[in-house]
C-alpha cells in the first residue's frame, strides 16, 4: 500500500466517522464520549454494553446509528419469560405441494443492528442465545447453521439501578461485549437543549452517511492495518497483566480485590480501539496514551472482584485507574 493510498483512506475513514457523530449529535444530545465509542466499536467490528438510569436516550442512540449506517435495525425487548427462539428463530411446518416440511423462521437476531433492551431482564439461558451470533456471526438451529447479516452489531442496554427482576449476565456473555460503556446523567444545559429539540418541533432523524454496507466493511478492514510497534503493544500487555492478582505486573487493588483479571479477547479489544483512536487522531500509528485511552471501556466488564471487593464498594474501574496510574 502506498503512501498515497494510505492517507486518502485514512482520511476518508476520518471523514465517515465525522459525518456519522455529526449526525448523530443532531438527535442526541450531548453524550460525546458515549457517541464516539459506540462507533469505535461498530467500526472495529465489536458490540457494546450501554449501561445507564432509563430516559437518557440509549434506544435513540441504536437507531439513530441504524439509519445513519443505513442498516437493517431490530429490537428484542428482554423479558424474564423470553425464549431463547423468540431471539434466534426457529422451524415450523409448512405445506407445499401438498408436502409438510421444516421450515426456518428467521428471529430478529437476523439483522445488522440489533438492540438488546435491558439485557438482563432474561434468564441467563435467554441471554447466552446470542452467544454464537456475536462471537462467531451464525446461529445453529436443529444442526443447520445460519450466518448472520453482514455487518452486524449487538448494542445491549441495562438499567444499573432497577435490580429486582434482573439476571446478571453471564461472564462469557459480558466478555463477548467490546466496549461497556456508561452513560451520564446529561448536565442542565443539555437538558434545556433536550426539552427545545423534542417538545416544539418535528421530529429530528438523521441523514444516511453510508450507502452500501460493503462501505462500512471496507473501512474495518483498513483499520486493523494501522501498525502496532512492539514496545507499545508490550504497554497493553502489561496493563491486561496487571489485573490478574496473582500476577507479577499486579496493582496493589487487584491483588486484594480482584478474582480473575481480563481475558485475551480485552487486550484485543484495546488494541483495535486504540488503532481508531489513532486515525482520528491523524496518525497512522499507535501510541502509548491510544492504549490508556481505551483500557478502561475495554476491560472494566471483563475484571471479576472478589467477595471483599464487593463489600467494601470497589469497582473495575478502581482497580484499573490505579494500573494506569503507575
Amino acid at each position: 500500500m502506498t503512501t498515497a493510498s494510505i492517507e486518502e483512506q485514512a482520511q476518508a475513514f476520518r471523514d465517515t466517522f465525522q459525518k456519522l457523530r455529526s449526525e448523530l449529535g443532531k438527535v442526541i444530545v450531548g453524550q460525546q464520549q458515549i457517541i464516539e465509542n459506540v462507533l469505535t466499536a461498530f467500526f472495529a467490528d465489536g458490540h457494546a454494553l450501554l449501561e445507564g438510569v432509563p430516559g437518557l436516550g440509549k434506544t435513540m442512540l441504536v437507531r439513530t446509528l441504524a439509519d445513519a449506517v443505513n442498516l437493517k435495525f431490530a429490537r428484542i425487548q428482554f423479558t424474564p419469560d423470553l425464549m431463547p427462539s423468540d431471539i434466534i428463530g426457529t422451524n415450523i411446518i409448512t405445506e407445499e405441494t401438498g408436502v409438510r416440511l421444516f421450515k426456518f423462521q428467521p428471529g430478529p437476531v437476523f439483522a445488522n443492528v440489533l438492540l438488546a433492551d435491558e439485557i438482563n431482564r432474561a434468564t441467563p439461558k435467554t441471554q447466552s442465545a446470542l452467544l454464537e451470533a456475536m462471537q462467531e456471526k451464525h446461529v445453529t438451529v436443529a444442526g443447520t447453521t445460519y450466518p448472520v447479516e453482514d455487518p452486524f452489531l449487538v448494542l445491549a442496554t441495562q438499567n444499573p439501578i432497577e435490580m429486582e427482576g434482573t439476571y446478571p449476565l453471564p461472564e462469557a456473555q459480558l466478555d463477548r461485549f467490546f466496549f461497556k460503556l456508561r452513560v451520564e446523567y446529561p448536565d442542565p444545559e443539555e437538558i434545556h437543549t433536550i426539552i427545545e429539540r423534542t417538545t416544539s418541533g418535528g421530529h429530528l432523524k438523521a441523514d444516511k452517511v453510508v450507502e452500501h454496507p460493503s462501505e462500512i466493511n471496507a473501512l474495518r478492514e483498513f483499520v486493523r492495518q494501522v501498525p502496532v510497534a512492539r514496545d507499545v503493544q508490550n504497554d497493553a500487555v502489561k496493563i491486561l497483566l496487571a489485573t490478574h492478582p496473582k500476577n507479577a505486573e499486579a496493582g496493589e487493588l487487584a491483588k486484594k480485590y480482584v478474582r480473575y483479571g481480563a481475558s485475551p479477547r480485552g487486550v484485543q479489544a484495546v488494541i483495535l480501539a486504540a488503532k481508531i483512536y489513532a486515525l482520528l487522531d491523524g496518525r497512522y500509528h499507535v501510541a502509548t496514551d491510544d492504549i490508556r485511552r481505551a483500557a478502561i471501556p475495554a476491560l472494566r466488564h471483563r475484571i471479576i472482584l472478589n467477595f471483599e471487593g464487593e463489600a467494601e464498594g470497589k469497582t473495575a474501574e478502581d482497580v484499573l485507574a490505579e494500573i494506569l496510574g503507575r
